[in-house]
């Protein structure tokens, strides 16, 4: 692949038709950017292998994905918490906009992940995602007039290019750049193409977003991870600052190396976040095993431990659906949880909820430690 000419300058408020195509001219693979790549490399091989090891991965696709969600959203000023979006997972109608937005968005996400044994990424695979995030049919733009302003002052700091064509002749290189830019370490196409898809802003709203979902689907097309499990949202909402200053910079002055270093340090940070997570949700799942096997022998299964960790927001539905027990014994079972302490039954309007509390503080707070249950035997042994 030859290298590309330099372009002529940009200017914010004019749209930035002249944005250069993949790969730049400037030097991606600097020997600082080679050295983090090893490093995010390898954290992610242990992710993936942690992910792997995990027996029902059903327990890490419906809670790791859901904070990606949550905290992309936030990315973008919409705000809800964890416990709104499990709770909400299957009665999206009853909550308010903001988490019916994110669990679009980890809709989009599944989607998108699902899509990938049928096709590769490319635009159409975008407008999809963009469509399910904003809940209404997303195409690339149209018409002008579409600029990125300061929130405090309002001034416009940068112009996507205009033209349906443009748009598409310049989304064309980038899955160009994607797909076959072997030469290039996948992580570097990642983050370059990041860059390159928000410059473009194909769309009217949900660009960020919809580009944060495609890096996810990217590191599992290149089998770097096998589920989406990648919450990089998380590393980018704590560095928000930079994230926008160094999009910007790259724009304004062709500053590829901060950019991509800021990029694959959040994978190395978000790999090594997301192994010790899962490994803190499998000790808690093996804790809990044992102490509903001893307390509560009678309903104890392996399988009602694991539907717990699956859906932290646990409906009687669920538990007659999974074929563990039939409708009029799943009440009972839940509550015999309630009973022991790993439950707690509450009720929101109409819905009856049983919420396992400890999983629940697991994923929404960075802290890896969780409060033992008190087994029987030590119970007896401190009277």
């Amino acid at each position: 692949m030859t290298l590309n000419v330099p372009s002529p300058p940009w200017r914010a408020n004019a749209p930035y038709n002249e944005l250069p195509p993949l790969p730049p001219v400037q030097e991606l693979e600097t020997k600082a950017v080679l050295k983090q790549c090893v490093e995010s490399r390898s954290r992610l091989s242990e992710l993936k292998q942690a992910a792997e090891l995990i027996p029902n991965q059903a327990m890490l696709i419906n809670t790791l994905p859901m904070l990606e969600a949550q905290a992309s959203s936030e990315i973008e000023n919409i705000v809800t918490t964890t416990d709104s979006l499990f709770r909400h997972q299957e009665a999206e109608a009853q909550a308010d906009p903001a988490t019916r937005e994110a669990l679009r968005y980890r809709q989009a996400l599944m989607e998108g992940y699902r899509a990938l044994a049928d096709r590769p990424l490319t635009t159409r695979t975008a407008e999809q995602i963009c469509t399910r995030i904003k809940g209404v049919e997303m195409s690339v733009r149209r018409v002008p007039g579409t600029t990125l302003a300061n929130d405090r002052t309002g001034e416009v700091i940068y112009t996507p290019p205009a033209g349906e064509d443009v748009i598409r002749s310049k989304l064309a290189n980038w899955e160009r750049f994607m797909h076959e830019a072997v030469q290039f370490d996948p992580l570097v196409r990642m983050a370059a193409g990041h860059y390159q898809f928000e410059a473009i802003h194909p769309f009217t709203d949900g660009n960020g977003r919809t580009g944060r979902v495609l890096n996810s689907l990217f590191l599992i097309q290149e089998g770097l991870l096998t589920l989406p499990i990648f919450y990089l949202s998380r590393y980018i909402l704590r560095n928000k600052p930079d994230y926008y200053r160094l999009l910007l910079a790259v724009t304004r002055e062709q500053a590829w190396e901060p950019w991509l270093l800021y990029i694959l340090k959040g994978v190395e940070e978000t790999a090594l976040w997301t192994t010790a997570k899962i490994s803190a949700i499998r000790q808690l799942q093996e804790h809990t095993a044992a102490y509903v096997k001893e307390r509560a022998p009678k309903i104890y299964s392996r399988e009602l431990v694991d539907l717990i960790f699956v859906s932290p927001y646990s409906r009687i539905q669920n538990l007659s659906d999974s074929g563990i027990v039939q409708r009029q014994a799943a009440s009972r079972y839940l509550k015999a949880l309630v009973e022991i302490g790993v439950l707690q039954e509450r009720r929101y309007g109409r819905d009856k909820l049983f919420v396992h509390p400890k999983l629940m503080r697991l994923v929404s707070h960075d802290e890896n430690r969780f409060e033992h249950y008190e087994s029987t035997t030590a119970a007896i042994s401190r009277s």
